[in-house]
């Protein structure tokens, strides 16, 4: 299933702040550290920390789906992401429900015209002040577990750049979830979030740049580190250089 990807959205000109989303998910990590592995401590800090990471997002939730049972709301920065939640599952539309059925980030960063989801942003318009929307799924075991949702008030806030710093922080939000739901210590969350950093933010970066699902991006690295006979997280390296090298003279 293809991205709702506003045609109408201007270009976005400014380079990616690939540093401050990982300096955001160290205090995801740093949390962890501390002794937080449960799901629920986990993704309380995943909503926070989206939130105060991407730019123009006011608002974040993350719903579950579990084998033989409704999807479920696991937690939410406040009444209103959690609400829009509702209002997803109720009409049966919308940027969260995508993501956890496709492989792909769902994005409308304005919902008042043209909107993808007609009538969740009927609702939506009607019952709460969120103008934008993006939704992207979080793998746990390499099962679709869950979805981010992260939500603007603000009409074309979640710009492209924003969108990419999310996909970050949902890939850095895999990892930490998929060492909660495996039990793994303290030192061994540690070296999984060390060794990913990289990969984590090259899957974003090419989820974004070429409008890959978080497989092939995956996949797309892979195969270039099997060519090229270096470590996965080398070849992540070195696609993250590339970009900040590109993206050089428009940085300030």
């Amino acid at each position: 299933m293809p991205s709702h990807r506003r045609e109408d959205t201007a270009p976005v000109t400014t380079s990616l702040p690939i540093d401050e989303a990982a300096e955001a998910f160290t205090a995801l990590a740093e949390l962890v550290y501390a002794g937080e592995t449960t799901f629920q401590g986990v993704y309380d800090a995943i909503c926070r920390i989206a939130v105060s990471a991407v730019p123009g997002c006011d608002h974040a939730c993350i719903t579950t789906m579990r084998a033989g049972e409704r999807t479920v709301c696991v937690a939410s920065t406040d009444d209103i992401a959690r609400r829009v939640d509702d209002l997803e599952w109720e009409t049966q539309q919308g940027p969260c429900l995508d993501a956890i059925l496709s492989q792909n980030y769902e994005w409308d960063p304005d919902i008042t015209k043209n909107a993808a989801w007609p009538e969740l942003a009927r609702r939506t318009l009607d019952e709460t002040p969120v103008r934008g929307m993006l939704g992207y799924r979080i793998l746990v075991g390499g099962r679709k577990a869950a979805a981010l949702n992260l939500l603007s008030d603000t009409p074309d806030a979640l710009t492209e750049e924003a969108a990419r710093i999310g996909a970050i922080v949902a890939a850095f939000a895999t990892v930490a979830l998929t060492a909660a739901s495996e039990h793994e210590g303290v030192n061994t969350l540690r070296a999984a979030v060390d060794s990913n950093r990289e990969i984590g933010k090259a899957v974003g970066l090419l989820m974004a740049t070429h409008g890959l699902s978080d497989d092939d991006a995956f996949d797309m690295l892979r195969e270039a580190s099997s060519k090229l006979n270096l470590r996965l997280a080398e070849v992540a390296r070195r696609v993250v250089e590339q970009h900040n090298d590109d993206a050089g003279p428009d940085r300030g």
